[in-house]
């Protein structure tokens, strides 16, 4: 199972997110521009994400002074399985419908065993949550990376 990259993004965003809730040493939330700075990820996408993680309800964003991006209420506790179904969407491992139709389609067995896979993967995330993510050595490593 190989995740999208606007997958990965998000998550190291929730992460970073998260562990600055934990800190009192940072007095403002981060704006999307410092986060992806921070976390190697070019503005243009972490952008992209921000938008698709307030769709959610993961992230909230407020803008002007004062503003930036925080994690909503209680979403350090979000499941991580939760979080990747819904950014990677319901779709099967394969297209065997697309352009060029499979002709195996009718009688495949791999598709079904695609799908049972993929589901242990999310299974197997579903006990994470985000707070779990951020726990040593994890957060002191994020906090290391300092906002400028």
């Amino acid at each position: 199972m190989r995740l999208t990259k606007s997958t990965d993004i998000a998550l190291r965003i929730v992460m970073r997110l998260a562990v600055d809730e934990t800190d009192h040493l940072v007095s403002s939330n981060p704006t999307t521009r410092e986060v992806a700075e921070v976390m190697g990820v070019q503005y243009t996408h972490a952008a992209k994400v921000v938008a698709q993680l307030q769709h959610l309800g993961v992230v909230v964003a407020r803008r002007g002074r004062g503003g930036g991006l925080a994690l909503a209420e209680t979403r350090r506790s979000v499941s991580v399985g939760w979080l990747v179904r819904r950014l990677e969407g319901e779709g099967d491992v394969v297209d065997c419908e697309g352009d060029a139709p499979c002709p195996l389609s009718a009688a495949c067995r791999l598709r079904q065993a695609l799908r049972q896979a993929q589901e242990a993967f999310y299974a197997s995330l579903d006990p994470l949550s985000v707070e779990d993510l951020v726990a040593d050595p994890t957060g002191p490593v994020l906090l290391s990376l300092r906002l400028r």
